[in-house]
This record gives C-alpha cells, structure tokens and sequence, in this order.
C-alpha cells in the first residue's frame, strides 16, 4: 500500500480523491490512460488518469509542517520555495516560515544571520553541495528536515555510478532550475559534467563531440554549465545521460539517441558501452505517469484544456506544451484565474507573460473540457477549477457525492 503523508486537509478534495482511490481499484497496474468524464450536462469534464501531488511533494509538505510543529519558539526558515506552487508556499510564509532564497538562487536572507538553533528546511528540489555545508559550518544539520524528493537523490546517486565508471555524465535540464543546480553541484564533484537544456543545446554539444569546432569554443558555448577543469576533448569520449527529474521523456530519450550517435560518428559504430553508457532516463514517476496520462487525455477529443499549476512549475509547463498545437490550452495558476465564462488569464510559456483571453470557452454545448494539472497542485485547487467552470454553466447538474461514486466508473 502506498504511504499515507499527513498533508493538510485544505489540500485534499472528496472530489478528486474518490475518483482517484475508485481508479487505482480498477486499475492498479495503471495500465488505462483513459480520462475519467464527468458529465454535467452541458459541460463534460474529462480528466488525466494521474495528476496532481506526487510522492516528493506530499513528502516535503508533510516535513515542513513536521517542522513547524516541533519547533514552536524556533524560527524556521526554508532554503527556497518548498514546491513550486504560490498558493503552499504563502501558506507557509503565513505560519512564519521565512524563505532564505528565491527560487533563481537570489538571497533574501544572508546565512551570516543564521544561528546554530535555528531550523531549516532543504525543499523539495534539494540544494547544492556548497550551501549543505554552509549550513553545517553554522552549526545548523540540514539533514533535520531534509525534505529532498528521493527521486532527485537517485539521479544524484546515478551520477556518482557514472563518475565511478570514467564517464562524463551530461545533464539534461534547466540550468537555472534548483533542481538542476543542485545536481550539477552533487554531480560535478565526482566527475566531469555539463548541462543541457533541449535538443539545440544538445546538438552544439554533439558537433564538440565530433570535434568539429574548436576546444577553446566549447568553454564560451557551455560557460557556468560545465564542471571545473573539464577538458576537451579528454572528457567528452565516455558519456552518460541523466536529467532533471521532470524534464519531457522523449526530449531526454532524443538528447541521449544524439550524444549516443555522435559517439558513433566519433569513435566508431561498435564502440558501444566503451563510450556511451545506456542510463534510459531517471525521470520520477510521476512525471512519466503524468505525462503519459496527457497522451491519454489527448487521444480523446475535446474543445480545449485546462492544466493547473504553478507557472514556474517544469514538469506542469511539460504538460502544456504537450497540449499545445493539439487544442486550445490555458495554463492556469488557481481558480482564480478564470475570471467569467468569457475571461480568462493564463500564462504564455512562450513569452512568459500572463495573457488575458476572451472567448475561451466555446459557445455551443455540450462543451468538453479536458483538466490535467501538475504534481505539485493539490487535489483541491483542481476541484476548485472544476468546480468554477461549471459555476458557468447554469443548466449544469451540481457535482454530488453520487457523481463522485460514479465519475471514475
């Protein structure tokens, strides 16, 4: 049986959690990617068969409120955001909880003005080596209330296998995402490493392979994002791929297909495992699920989607751009940001800027609307979204504990 977190009950929904308990039942090899529909008339709801809080998330929640409650007269502090959710971090900053970093590694608080006693709490992302031991250097053990997602570890740990074999080990991900930081930190002290963030990165990282440009180019092109003292081109003949855990999964299966083809044109078609070292990926689970589950949402029609989610979220911007070019796709931070049946804001992953839309929500019926939303978004903000919408609707049956029962049948 999967752990139960002690999470806060303002974070779960009665909604969402019959429909997901009623089908893990039905479906506990999760082999059916098939959206649960719920129908309310002029309004159909289809939902992803997995979204939502995944295990890290639940994990580090339930460690900062464990905090907080045992530690009363103590001030407590988190290293950067907890998740990448506003609406769980605000909820912490009003219990007092005060933030040392932004999530782009901006301090908000110097660790000169920490105290041996005080408590802080590592997120979820976990954080670099060097800030584990200034906080050890203070007296303070970061160990407490570690609330770094084991999914993150294990590519952390991956790396290290890697290092220990002679490889390189090249990193996909956003360099400036915490996560990211923080694996290039654990990763780069047991061996040559370098981050990149998508194909084209991975592309000029390949011509370097290839030893079609110069050595003293590859230092310019991947300045901050490769390891101290690495060398061109000693470090660039044995590679391995890991990436940061909520990266799309075909994106890293096309970098690692591209590293590993370079390699070939490099050192030969049967070099094989004497210079490229077949990692798969180390996504999380719910990442894959999620993503999976979007696939599945997709392959069923619908008028447009919602996906809820934190708008420096990764893993939820994945989902969108999943969506995207499929159906219209609004990217929602809460209910709050749908504002009537004909306004809506919604973030733009392209510009990065939140747009307002008119006209988002066809005027025929029944309008089928597919909801997915990202893992670190509780159960209840995605029953609020629900919930909204079909506020919009007045012919619309209300959503009962009967539609509950019968939603995910």
């Amino acid at each position: 049986m999967p752990k139960q977190f002690n999470i806060p009950r303002g974070y779960r929904s009665d909604l969402i959690g019959e429909i997901k308990r009623r089908r893990s039942s039905d479906d506990p090899r999760k082999e059916n990617l098939m959206p649960t529909e719920i129908d309310l008339g002029p309004v159909v709801f289809r939902i992803a068969r997995f979204f939502g809080f995944c295990y890290g998330v639940e994990n580090a929640i339930e460690i900062a409120y464990r905090a907080l409650e045992e530690n009363p007269d103590k001030r407590v502090f988190i290293l950067s955001e907890m998740i990448h959710n506003p609406n769980v971090n605000a909820d912490l900053v009003r219990l007092g909880v005060k933030f040392l970093q932004t999530a782009d590694g901006e301090q908000l608080i110097p660790f000169s003005l920490l105290r041996p006693d005080d408590v802080v709490i590592v997120p979820a992302f976990g954080t670099t080596k060097e800030i584990f031991e200034t906080l050890e250097s203070l007296g303070i053990n970061p160990q407490s209330y570690n609330a770094t997602c084991p999914f993150v570890e294990k590519v952390w740990k991956r790396g290290k296998q890697l290092a220990q074999q002679g490889y390189s080990i090249v990193i996909h991900g956003k360099h400036t995402h915490e996560e990211t930081r923080a694996t290039f930190s654990h990763i780069r002290v047991d061996g040559p490493s370098v981050v990149v963030r998508d194909k084209a990165e991975t592309e000029l990282l390949c011509r370097h392979i290839r030893g079609e440009l110069p050595e003293e180019q590859f230092y310019r092109d991947f300045e901050g994002r490769c390891s101290e003292g690495f060398t061109v081109p000693r470090d660039l003949r044995r590679l391995g791929v890991v990436n940061q855990t909520t990266m799309l999964a075909e994106e890293t299966h096309e970098i690692a297909l591209l590293v590993k083809e370079a390699l070939a044109a490099r050192f030969g078609p049967e070099a094989g495992g004497e210079h490229y070292a077949d990692t798969r990926d180390t996504l999380c689970y719910a990442t894959s699920e999620n993503q999976r589950a979007m696939r599945g949402l997709l392959a069923v029609s619908g008028d447009l989607a919602v996906v809820v989610g934190g708008y420096n979220s990764s893993n939820t911007s994945h989902l969108v751009e999943l969506a995207e070019g499929r159906l219209p796709v609004f990217y929602v931070r809460d209910a709050e940001e749908i504002l009537s049946r004909d306004e809506i804001r919604h973030l733009d992953l392209h510009t990065k800027r939140r747009e307002h839309t008119r006209g988002w929500i066809p005027t025929k019926e029944p309008v089928r609307i597919l909801i997915s939303a990202g893992a670190s978004c509780p159960d209840a903000m995605v029953e609020a979204v629900i919930c909204k919408i079909a506020g919009f609707f007045p012919g619309a049956r209300e959503v009962t504990a009967a539609d509950r029962l019968l939603a995910a049948n």
